[in-house]
């Protein structure tokens, strides 16, 4: 009953007009419902659902909230149903209870899919009405409280520790209500890094005497400051939390001593306009620190925060952290998202509308619709979380945001999927840039478009949004499905034509629901990524056959041979030393060519890889000698297939020099398939380019010509990507 008393005096003294009679229900059917229920502490569990609605008054949460945070537990752990909670208290409740209930049980092989399930299950929740993720983060502030009753299990606090840095953290950051961010993050710290949570709060502790006297004197020095200014300001200095502080040593790679700004100064003002004031006197009197200055008034994060950070070197030379922000900024700042529902006059300062139309949490439910496996899923949303943000204009001068390290690919996905799909080029600054060009703050960004244009998954490498990434994934899934199909559907045709059997998808469709997949599409994916082997699929849809080894050419061992095949071509290309019908793919590290000495490596999912046996990239699997496939190209001296060779062409920069390095490939029956530039002088230029080529003898002809022409100083055959 204390609890509910303490409950009731902390929501009137926001809400004069409070009627109890609703949250005082909500107690009384909460404490039914979970009668004879207990937490690991021993204490009734009603009394953990009364704490996270005690987090919420604090915040100031309206009504519904706070009933829903008592009632939060009751649909999952007790007898209670929806249409109980529609008929005892509101519609509203019991949609708010449904989205935050504890999510039901996820099959899943692992705990990682698991947590991604439930994370899934969060945002499609939150997405409804965000007070959802506030009541979801303040039970798990509470769970995190009241960790310690677990720890003869540490195993288990490191992993619920981990999951709330991963996820709860990063999203009480995102909507910002940083009190919670915070504590989070300080007590999750405390489990998974135990000794250095103790190493930082001994030091602490050391320095805090001595700095309680430095942060009284630099509070003195900068209120008489501001009376000289007539202005009318609160200051307050604080020590930094125990995880901001390690966070900050881990980035920077530096010591604990090395730190000169442990201490933090918030100067609460009235007015934006003395917020700009404050700053000019700081500026005028200390000296500045480069690089620290950030404006989040006129460019506020997308959470809604607002404030001025600067660092200068204060009183006693010291190097000193200072926010500058109005009170409003202020309670912004602590509360983020949940002081929108801070009542004023009677009436919520803002609509509920204005609130879930966060523009990052659209995205991250577009991620999910993008993702088909939940781990790729929580892998897109966490770099949308973690990331640093940097701030870029559209050329109508829209303010686009995104994470740190943003590329223009990033900004056409941010603008909308079907820009990002189409993208050709950019232009930064008015200026063509490269599409891995890494964008600045204030750059503006124009984004070059074509309607033939498709995701490259060389994008893959340098994007950082999740929502780039998502979209270039599912592409390049797309489009390996089909070529694994067309390969997988040759191998199992070559096995047909040998046997005897007339080839149909109709007759592979008698073996879909045994070998448990969708479709015919899926046996021919999964046949040629090297998953099913097309000679067992055979099997499957003919038990009663009596299998004949086939005859390999020249009388070669059947274990001897195999078929390799690429998507868009009808022509075996023979292989000694493989599984008849294995999946068979050429390594771009090395751009093995029929007369290079070869090895085969397996890699799951793609059958076998085949490398040059000088390969640099081998030395990786060196630990991995079950890997390793003593494989040669087989018997003929013509190729019925084109390969790339790479080379490294060095030629006179002068008018019609690169029309030459390509005439002389040409005339020697070589196709350019790609080129790229890699160092321009005023002298000479520098290219890599890939040449379609029958064999190591036809790439040697094509050197030897290339380095025949008095135009080219010189050529050699290029290894890596």
């Amino acid at each position: 009953m204390n609890q509910l008393k303490t409950l009731l005096k902390t929501v009137k003294s926001y809400t004069p007009n409070l009627d109890p009679a609703m949250i005082t229900h909500a107690y009384e059917y909460a404490k039914e419902k979970h009668d004879g229920q207990t937490r690991v502490s021993g204490e009734p569990y009603y009394t953990h659902p009364m704490e996270v609605a005690q987090i919420l008054a604090d915040m100031n949460m309206d009504e519904p909230t706070i009933v829903t945070a008592i009632l939060h537990d009751t649909l999952e752990d007790t007898s209670a149903t929806f249409k109980d909670l529609e008929e005892k208290f509101s519609l509203e409740v019991a949609d708010l209870v449904n989205g935050v209930s504890k999510l039901t049980k996820i099959e899943s092989q692992t705990f990682e899919g698991k947590q991604a399930e439930n994370f899934r299950k969060l945002l499609v929740a939150m997405s409804e009405d965000i007070r959802v993720l506030l009541v979801k983060l303040a039970d798990r502030l509470h769970n995190m409280r009241t960790l310690h009753h677990f720890k003869d299990r540490p195993d288990k606090c490191r992993r619920i520790s981990k999951e709330t840095t991963d996820i709860y953290a990063p999203l009480a950051e995102r909507i910002g209500v940083h009190q919670i961010k915070e504590e989070l993050d300080d007590l999750s710290f405390s489990y998974m890094y135990p000794e250095a949570q103790a190493s930082i709060t001994n030091r602490l502790s050391f320095l805090r005497k001595e700095g309680n006297k430095i942060i009284k004197k630099i509070i003195k020095t900068l209120d008489g400051e501001m009376k000289k200014a007539g202005i009318n300001a609160e200051i307050t200095g604080r020590e930094k939390t125990r995880y901001s502080i390690w966070k900050k040593m881990q980035r920077k790679n530096i010591s604990f001593e090395q730190l000169s700004d442990i201490m933090a100064f918030r100067i609460v003002v009235d007015s934006v306009e003395e917020c700009y004031h404050t700053l000019g006197i700081l500026h005028s009197h200390y000296p500045t620190v480069p690089g620290r200055f950030k404006d989040y008034i006129s460019t506020p994060k997308p959470n809604g925060y607002r404030s001025l950070h600067t660092t200068v070197l204060g009183p006693e030379n010291q190097r000193i952290e200072i926010q500058i922000r109005t009170l409003e900024m202020h309670q912004e700042a602590d509360l983020g998202v949940a002081a929108h529902w801070a009542y004023k006059d009677g009436k919520k300062k803002t609509d509920q509308k204005d609130v879930t139309s966060y523009r990052w949490l659209r995205e991250l439910l577009e991620i999910l619709e993008q993702s088909q496996r939940p781990e790729d899923f929580l892998e897109n949303t966490k770099l949308e979380l973690f990331q640093d943000r940097v701030f870029v204009f559209s050329p109508r001068g829209d303010l686009i945001e995104l994470p740190n390290g943003s590329t223009p690919v990033d900004f056409a996905y941010a603008i909308h999927s079907g820009v990002g799909d189409k993208t050709v080029g950019a232009k930064v600054n008015g200026r063509i840039a490269p599409l891995n060009t890494k964008l600045n703050n204030g750059d503006q960004v124009e984004i070059i478009t074509s309607k033939t244009q498709n995701p490259s998954p060389a994008w893959e490498r340098f994007v950082v949004t999740g929502k780039a990434r998502s979209h270039i994934k599912r592409y390049v899934r797309q489009q390996q499905k089909v070529e694994y199909a067309a390969l997988g559907q040759a191998m199992l045709k070559k096995i047909f034509q040998q046997e005897g059997y007339n080839f149909s998808d109709k007759a592979v469709s008698g073996v879909v629901k045994q070998l448990r997949v969708d479709d015919v599409e899926d046996i021919y994916a999964n046949i040629g990524s090297g998953h099913f082997k097309a000679s067992e699929v055979f099997k499957a849809i003919f038990p009663a056959h009596k299998a004949e080894v086939a005859q390999p050419p020249k009388d070669q061992d059947p274990k001897d041979y195999a078929l390799a095949k690429r998507a868009g071509s009808d022509k075996p290309l023979p292989i000694k030393g493989l599984i008849p019908g294995m999946a068979v793919h050429f390594a771009r590290c090395c751009h093995p060519l029929p007369g290079d000495r070869i090895v085969g490596i397996v890699a799951t999912g793609k059958g076998v890889t085949i490398h040059t046996i000088d390969c640099e990239t081998l030395e990786t699997f060196a630990d991995t000698p079950e890997r390793w496939i003593d494989v040669s190209w087989g018997d003929g001296d013509d190729s019925p297939e084109s390969h790339v060779g790479r080379l490294n062409v060095t030629f006179l920069n002068q008018p019609g020099g690169l029309g030459t390095v390509s005439t002389v490939i040409g005339k020697n029956g070589g196709n350019i398939v790609n080129l790229k530039i890699t160092n321009r002088s005023v002298d000479f230029w520098d290219i890599l380019i890939d040449v379609y080529v029958n064999d190591t003898k036809h790439l040697n002809n094509v050197i030897a010509a290339l380095r025949a022409t008095p135009e080219i100083t010189s050529v050699d055959r290029a290894k890596g990507r």
